[in-house]
């Protein structure tokens, strides 16, 4: 049985992967520019992300309305140190996914205690003194409104195409260690939480030190993806952490699917596409999230994925009352 379903999935895997390297070349050779290529960077480094907030949200059942507040923590922190202390970019990446994983479990330290809409709160106030630190800080060492430029990481220089391969090596692995996390005695455990906070105490489960954990893996990924997002663009200001972000998170989360691995690479690609499709109307992008959400809420709680897995059960299940009715 296990020989028969790894036969149909390793053609299934060579099949995506092959789709995967081609990307950035069908890209150019469809539109003649690197911009879509661009785009296609940019939905790997939300990947990332939305995959990081999928194990606080989906996995351990732990809301957060600010975690574009660890993407510039991510961002700045790679970015100033690389401006001011002329420190190398392999070394400044890891750091700003280290401090927003650092300040990330700093927060769920006190925020493990609380439920549902008392949690958001924290996350938004906590996301919020980011957005005005870094708006206005002391000395202006972060640039305040106008925010920083940086350099670009030098191996990879202006070459989107080389950009998508390195940013398809750390999603892989990214999405690789989420796996792993998620089958493993701690995945277990968020579980558990996300299920029943008592009963899983009940159970000998460590649910605040399983509460922390993930939220500080959480903000280690989107620290990293805010990290690699910055040297990317090759700038970062303040409105990159607001509000809006984190709530563009949340719904490519709660649209492509929670507590999957397909689910957020589903919400992020078709999200993403959305917003270039309506680029010029950038004032009715909210409008776009709330009805985004709305369509999740009321006809697909459980995302596309989870809208595609309930339609193949039922499809499953109708073919086996055909086939017991004949019989």
């Amino acid at each position: 049985m296990n020989n028969s379903i790894l036969k149909k999935k390793v053609p299934l895997g060579i099949l995506i992967a092959v789709l995967l390297i081609a990307v950035p070349f069908l890209i150019q050779l469809v539109f003649g520019t690197e911009y879509g290529v661009m785009i296609a960077c940019i939905i790997l480094i939300y990947t990332i992300a939305v995959s990081g907030l999928d194990l606080l949200f989906g996995y351990s059942g732990q809301i957060s309305m600010g975690h574009a507040a660890f993407f510039v923590i991510g961002a700045y922190t790679s970015g100033l140190l690389n401006n001011y202390f002329n420190i190398p970019l392999w070394l400044t990446i890891p750091a700003g996914a280290l401090l927003s994983c650092g300040l990330g479990a700093l927060l769920a330290w006190p925020a493990s205690k609380l439920k549902f809409h008392f949690l958001s709160l924290a996350t938004i106030a906590f996301g919020e003194i980011v957005y005005y630190f870094l708006y206005v800080s002391p000395g202006g060492f972060t640039g305040d409104y106008l925010g920083i430029s940086v350099v670009t990481i030098p191996f990879l220089g202006g070459s989107y195409t080389r950009w998508y391969f390195f940013l398809l090596f750390f999603t892989v692995i990214a999405l690789v260690l989420k796996h792993f996390l998620v089958h493993s005695r701690t995945g277990r455990a968020f579980q558990a939480i996300r299920e029943n906070t008592h009963a899983a105490n009940g159970m000998g489960v460590n649910v605040r030190k399983n509460k922390i954990i993930a939220f500080a893996v959480s903000a280690f990924y989107t620290g990293f993806a805010g990290a690699v997002y910055v040297h990317l663009l090759r700038y970062i200001a303040p409105s990159t952490g607001q509000q809006k972000q984190s709530v563009l998170f949340l719904t490519m989360l709660l649209f492509g699917g929670t507590a999957s691995m397909v689910g957020p690479i589903i919400g992020v690609v078709i999200i993403e596409i959305l917003l270039e499709l309506i680029r010029p109307l950038q004032e009715y992008q909210m409008l776009l999230y709330g009805i985004l959400l709305l369509i999740v809420i009321v006809a697909l709680p459980g995302g596309i994925y989870g809208g595609i897995k309930d339609l193949i059960v039922s499809i499953k299940r109708k073919k086996a009352a055909k086939q017991l009715t004949k019989k």
